[in-house]
């Protein structure tokens, strides 16, 4: 069992070092909930669509390792495979914009006097 946390944790390193998107969204994550902290919003949405989006991210870049192995030379099929799963991860942060701007706008317009 201790070695599937090891492994986990390199996969995790791994993408943390290699893809630029990932550290992207674990810093909008982590700036999303510093956020719902300041405005006293419930922090479990946030972490939860964190949660998501980072998950998607990993398997989209597991995805696309085992892709470029499988077919190393261009392949429509390929192309589709690393797309679809790039959408996932679009989709999903779509929706954190959008629950985020649900969640954060009133207070946050409250707490700038604004309303």
């Amino acid at each position: 069992m201790a070695r599937s946390f090891l492994y986990a944790w390199e996969g995790l390193v791994y993408a943390w070092r290699v893809q630029r998107n990932f550290r992207l969204e674990a810093y909008l994550g982590l700036l999303a909930l510093l956020l719902a902290l300041w405005l006293g919003v419930d922090p479990v949405p946030v972490l939860l669509l964190i949660a998501l989006v980072l998950s998607l991210e990993l398997l989209n870049t597991a995805l696309e390792a085992f892709t470029d192995l499988a077919s190393p030379v261009h392949h429509p099929l390929a192309k589709r495979a690393k797309d679809t799963a790039a959408a996932a991860v679009f989709l999903a942060s779509l929706l954190a914009l959008s629950i985020g701007l649900y969640l954060f706008l009133p207070p946050l317009l409250r707490k700038l006097g604004l309303t």
